[in-house]
């Protein structure tokens, strides 16, 4: 397919219904369409956002059932465009839920799925402890799409942490990774975009991070600061604060003419686990 890659990168303020968020993809998927973009990029939980088990469990539901995956699959075939559809929350089988992100194809079909491996059981000096893994089973495969684009690498938020996980998707050919998120405030002012141009830089790649923002329904608040940056680290797009979009050209020949410059994945070396370093097995795959 013809380069750059054009895409539109969305901010939300998702709630804890699907029905409002139906209506916002649709208007973003709208607006895609008018802008001419191949591709929509949702964050993480636009298809709801609700961190209290009880009431997620009255309205979460199995796959083939969700509503706001087959809205997202109408507008994708009603557009001709490519949705990620970010996350949603889908029932899993052991009564707990999964964190999972669709690539949807202009037809309509979804082409991958991706469940967050990596869950974000962490304890912030604001005394409340966020353990993601009371409600959400953790995923179990890195998953690497196949597009008219080349390889896309699906993550999801904590994964950002995790820097094997990226390196292996470069390494397997990733051109374009994305990271949907819902960061908190705290940890986003701190870490977000020194993680986001981290991944980008070290894996000379593209790196599309949709964000939630602001106040929601549950009392979460989220930082924002949706960034779209390229594999020079150059930050494309910043979404600040407050609910929105950005539409982002890709060209997607500077991942080569980056590597090329640094080739650190050809520069990669073995090295011995000596005093005390003991060898592990890298819990990630290359898709």
């Amino acid at each position: 397919m013809t380069e750059p890659l054009r895409l539109l990168m969305a901010q939300m303020t998702s709630t804890n219904q699907h029905a409002g968020n139906i209506g916002a993809m649709r208007a973003l998927a709208g607006r895609a369409a008018d802008e001419g973009c191949a591709l929509l990029a949702l964050p993480e939980a636009a298809g709801l956002m609700e961190r209290e088990a009880e009431i997620a469990r009255k309205v979460v539901t199995a796959e083939p059932d969700d509503p706001f995956l087959a809205a997202c699959r109408e507008e994708a075939a009603q557009r001709k465009l490519w949705i990620h559809t970010g996350s949603t929350p889908i029932r899993a089988s052991d009564g707990r839920f999964v964190n999972r992100s669709h690539l949807i194809d202009a037809t309509g079909t979804i082409t991958a799925h991706y469940d967050k491996i990596h869950l974000f059981d962490v304890f912030l000096a604001d005394g409340e402890p966020r353990l993601e893994s009371q409600r959400y089973a953790p995923g179990a495969a890195a998953v690497l799409a196949d597009t008219p684009w080349g390889p896309f690498g699906l993550t999801i938020c904590y994964d950002v942490r995790f820097p094997h996980l990226y390196r292996d998707y470069a390494k397997a050919g990733a051109t374009v990774i994305f990271v949907p998120s819902a960061f908190t405030q705290p940890t986003g002012a701190a870490h977000w975009e020194i993680l986001i141009r981290a991944r980008a830089i070290e894996n000379g790649c593209f790196v599309i991070a949709p964000a939630q923002t602001g106040q929601h329904d549950d009392g979460r608040k989220t930082w924002g600061q949706s960034l779209a940056v390229d594999p020079w680290g150059t930050v494309l797009a910043d979404l600040g604060h407050a609910p929105g979009h950005a539409v982002v050209e890709l060209d997607l020949s500077a991942v080569a003419r980056t590597r090329a410059q640094i080739p650190s994945l050809a520069n990669e070396r073995r090295y011995a686990h000596q005093h005390g370093l003991a060898a592990q097995t890298n819990p990630s795959t290359g898709g």
